[in-house]
């Protein structure tokens, strides 16, 4: 049985550096191309190795959507792009069944897919379409099928849907519900680039040549990098820092005096979310194993779209990442 488990155990360190060398090359490959938001490439991958969505928020510009059509190339994935806008029904998004008459006059219906039919989905300004269309997306995040007329359509494997909100114009808009937003397993903020950064984009980006994305990995090696990240081990000390987290999100005795606060908070989804992303930081920094420090840095993106504050606390100018900042200095 030790030989066994020695076995096992060799195994898994042997994939986890292989994978791990896979997902630096595609980290740099992504580099290449976007500049100056190496905190959000890290994050947006976090999230799809761990299996999930993720939100991006950040004002126009600030090449959201060149990154999810870089993380297509460079990690072989089929990406396909939807731009949200009032009038966009559900059968946009989905499909439809239309009716089909073959030459011998047999007339059938025949499913169109739609653009969900993809590996990595980029929902642009999300919040501008109808909660109607909203919800029809909800069911293909969470349970990875679309149902059309009674019939069950199953999604490509993988299926990561990666969303972008302006945060400057919301007339018009129709903010996201509670329950679709504690689908996405990050809000990632993107933020202006700094001067060097900046300075790099201008001559990287209007010169006649362009850096163009590059392939680093396959559909196939990313599944095989999300099974690797749930065998991952996780020590005692990780699992109550995401556990004392998370529930002193919540208001009750658990969050202290900061919960006076906190009008609610995240539920489990959020410490499955927290432990998941944690495993997949430590695989790209080339690690085995998380540290309480993961926690600590993915606890604001993991958190802070699964809580609101109280009419008090929005009174006196508190913000959520003010508040979880706050809970983390009781962890480390």
């Amino acid at each position: 049985m030790a030989e066994s488990v020695e076995k096992l155990e060799d195994g898994i360190v042997r994939s986890a550096e292989q994978v791990s060398s896979q997902i630096r090359a595609a980290k740099e490959a992504i580099a290449s191309v976007i500049f100056g938001q190496d905190r959000v490439i890290e994050n947006t991958l976090v999230t799809i190795l761990s299996g999930g969505h993720a939100l991006l928020i950040g004002v126009p510009g600030l090449a959201k959507t060149k990154l999810v059509e870089t993380l297509g190339v460079t990690l072989g994935l089929d990406a396909k792009r939807i731009q949200f806008t009032p009038d966009l029904m559900p059968s946009d998004i989905l499909g439809a069944e239309v009716l089909d008459e073959s030459t011998a006059g047999k007339r059938s219906f025949r499913f169109i897919a739609g653009p969900v039919f993809a590996q990595l989905l980029m929902a642009d300004e999300i919040n501008r379409a109808s909660p109607r269309t909203q919800s029809a997306l909800l069911q293909a995040m969470q349970e990875q099928h679309i149902t059309v007329a009674g019939a069950r359509h199953d999604l490509p494997k993988p299926f990561h849907v990666l969303a972008t909100q302006n945060p400057l114009e919301q007339e018009g808009t129709y903010p996201l519900p509670e329950a679709q937003l504690d689908r996405f397993l990050m809000e990632i903020d993107v933020d202006y680039p700094d001067r060097d950064a900046e300075r790099r984009i201008l001559f990287e980006t209007t010169g006649a040549d362009e850096t163009l994305a590059r392939g680093s990995m396959t559909a196939d090696a990313l599944i095989t990098a999300q099974r690797l990240i749930r065998r991952l081990p996780v020590g005692d000390s990780v699992v109550e820092a995401i556990l004392s987290l998370v529930r002193a999100a919540r208001p009750g005795p658990d969050s202290g005096e900061t919960g006076k606060f906190i009008a609610w908070g995240p539920g489990p989804r959020a410490s499955q979310s927290l432990m998941l992303a944690v495993r997949a930081r430590a695989l790209i920094d080339g690690r085995l194993a998380p540290s309480v420090d993961d926690v600590l840095d993915l606890a604001e993106p993991v958190l802070k779209h699964r809580m609101a504050l109280t009419f008090q606390a929005r009174a006196e100018g508190r913000t959520i990442p003010e508040v979880i900042r706050q809970l983390k200095t009781r962890i480390g």
